[in-house]
């Protein structure tokens, strides 16, 4: 078993044998994922094994986004310019059914954080910025350093500081 990142080929991956269980993120990843690719809107970044290249174990898709500086933390805050904070968004991130409580949801958030690593190198990205779909969700990420962002709106909307 020999497991990769690829972006998503909508030839090649079959997104119509994936179920994670939640029909939004099934129905993403089937009717929408391709289109966004295609208009520069998010990536989508597919976890396979070379055995089987074109099942797709588990997926996120990442979006460049921004954050009110107030919706940091304060500490967050510090010698922050007035203006919105450059970041990436996870905007999905899903587990085949069959493979969950394999670690890939791990291997898939990882992923992304050394997505927005390698491209801070480029290009501004100061948070890693998530909208958790539930209180489950929310939990996972909170496991691996999420942190609530400041205002009380969105209470489900969480982010990870990509250091200084």
């Amino acid at each position: 078993m020999a497991l990769h990142f690829t972006l998503l080929d909508t030839r090649r991956h079959d997104r119509n044998g994936f179920s994670c269980g939640e029909p939004t993120l099934d129905t993403y990843l089937r009717e929408r994922a391709g289109q966004h690719q295609r208009d520069g809107i998010a990536t989508t970044h597919v976890l396979v094994d070379d055995a089987d290249a074109a099942r797709i174990l588990g997926y996120c898709s990442l979006a460049a986004a921004q954050l009110n500086l107030h919706d940091l933390q304060p500490a967050d805050r510090k010698r922050l310019p007035g203006y919105p904070v450059p970041a990436v968004r996870i905007g999905r991130l899903a587990v085949s059914r069959d493979v969950q409580g394999s670690g890939y949801g791990r291997l898939l958030l990882g992923h992304a954080v050394n997505c927005c690593v390698q491209l801070r190198h480029r290009l501004g990205v100061r948070v890693l910025l998530v909208d958790a779909l539930h209180d489950q969700a929310a939990a996972f990420y909170r496991g691996y350093g999420f942190r609530a962002t400041a205002t009380t709106g969105h209470p489900r909307t969480l982010y990870l500081p990509l250091g200084k």
